[in-house]
């Protein structure tokens, strides 16, 4: 294997990052990366736990002077998002990240770089592989597939953890700790409407270069998602269109970069305006149009109601909190538009903070959904995780802070989930805080990992640990 990281501070740290970003490790795909987990805990002779679905519990009992102590967990999820730049040829599920670096960043060729959540994991091998380290009793949790609905957290076997205080290591900001986060679901409509089997020529539009990026931490900046775009684009082109088939984005938790449909036209008119009406967030977006041929499509009122029903669908901000200034209190992203034969999948991701504007939110869609005859799911329900108004362990962080880098340490709360709200129903009596580096344009290629922000972080995890 390469040492691209090799040199960089925490050493440590960096050298376990290394060798989990040559491990394929997409959401559902985390065998791999859970059987090196163990692998580890074994070669170190660390107590640990593999629960079925493929979660990881390590544990370390406590450094010299701290067995008293209570002990602390650490956690982080194995699983990426596994999203690449048209122009990458990269494989996956068969394939490690192909890293690279510069005076400032680690980034990787072409593909998300899985600092989220990759750094928490390389931190909490490091912290397992050093004796000389200051800390309590250590529970160092790794959740399989968090990205797709945090299924190793609902799937936790509580019995087994026995921290009551929890450091959370999937935030991507420093300087910044949440201590709460908007719950969420996923929803699911299927139209299954019949296409007419017949040879004809088509076009294939391609609508690329939008930014992309976190539908829960970035939803509030305005970028673009191109399956939203390509249905106002469908609905202005041409006067009776036969859709084909419409395809964008793979994860719904990531606002969509790029999304092609296939169509029977005449006539097609531009479209320009509709392009210039984005570029002041995305300037980047741009629409091909090549000559195709299809052996199917969709009839055109039944292709009417399709691109009606896109366009219709609410996709983006829905609120802002009341309580706390330009915080995102609901929204929803349409991460995935998927066509096979004649079904014509659209996924959701839906959050909110207020679980009752949440539930409304699902019932639109719904409601939407039995509009235009299609089938409707929600599934993947995670809660909110509320903010504690009393909380001496995340005082005495903050104090932590203060005194290392004098200057305040800013206590928020996100739109984005993470899976402390689920923990914190498991355990009882849980406290618990996230913090993390700098982490840029994640769930997009453009993603980068700060390096300095990595040895600061880890600093400040190592001082706390010290002297909780």
């Amino acid at each position: 294997m390469s040492e691209i990281l090799k040199g960089l501070k925490p050493e440590k740290v960096f050298h376990y990052f290394e060798e989990i970003s040559a491990i394929p490790r997409g959401s559902c795909s985390t065998e791999a990366i859970s059987d090196y987990c163990e692998k580890f805990a074994l070669s170190h002779e660390l107590e640990y736990v593999r629960e079925k679905c493929g979660n990881i519990i390590i544990r370390k009992e406590a450094g010299a002077g701290c067995k008293s102590l209570e002990p602390v967990l650490i956690q982080g999820h194995l699983d990426m998002v596994w999203e690449k730049s048209s122009d990458c040829d990269i494989d996956f599920k068969n394939e490690g990240l192909r890293l690279n670096k510069d005076d400032e960043f680690i980034f990787a060729d072409g593909t998300t770089l899985g600092g989220d959540d990759g750094i928490a994991v390389a931190m909490g091998l490091a912290l397992l592989d050093d004796d000389d380290i200051i800390h309590p009793p250590l529970e160092v949790l790794f959740t399989v597939d968090e990205e797709v609905g945090m299924t190793g957290a609902y799937e936790l076997d509580a019995s087994n953890i026995f921290s009551k205080r929890l450091i959370n290591l999937d935030s991507e900001e420093e300087g910044t700790l949440l201590a709460g986060c908007a719950g969420g679901a996923r929803t699911e409509i299927r139209l299954m409407y019949n296409k007419i089997h017949e040879e004809k020529p088509a076009y294939r539009l391609t609508l690329s270069g939008l930014h992309g990026g976190h539908s829960g931490a970035e939803i509030h900046i305005g970028y673009a998602n191109a399956n939203k775009v390509m249905g106002r684009i469908l609905s202005e082109i041409s006067d009776d269109v036969e859709i084909v088939s419409i395809n964008g984005g793979t994860m719904d938790n990531a606002i969509t970069r790029s999304c092609s449909a296939v169509i029977i036209a005449d006539n097609l008119k531009k479209v320009d305006e509709i392009l210039n009406d984005y570029k002041l967030k995305d300037p980047f977006i741009a629409l091909t149009i090549e000559n195709c041929s299809s052996e199917s499509h969709y009839s055109k009122e039944d292709s009417r109601k399709i691109i009606s029903m896109i366009n219709e669908l609410p996709c983006g901000v829905v609120s802002m909190s009341r309580d706390m200034e330009g915080l995102v209190e609901t929204s929803l992203n349409l991460g995935i538009i998927k066509t096979k034969d004649d079904c014509l999948k659209l996924t959701f991701s839906v959050r909110s903070s207020v679980n009752e504007k949440k539930e409304a939110l699902i019932e639109e869609l719904k409601k939407i959904a039995e509009k235009y005859d299609a089938k409707f799911r929600d599934y993947g329900r995670y809660p909110a995780w509320e903010f504690r108004k009393n909380s001496e362990f995340r005082d005495k962080i903050v104090s932590i802070y203060k005194k290392m880098f004098k200057k305040e340490l800013n206590v928020s709360v996100i739109h984005a989930g993470l899976e402390c709200g689920l923990f914190s129903e498991k355990i009882k009596g849980l406290d618990a805080v996230s913090i993390g580096p700098d982490i840029i344009d994640i769930h997009t290629p453009g993603e980068k990992l700060n390096i300095a922000s990595v040895q600061r972080t880890w600093e400040f995890l190592l001082k706390i640990l010290s002297e909780i």
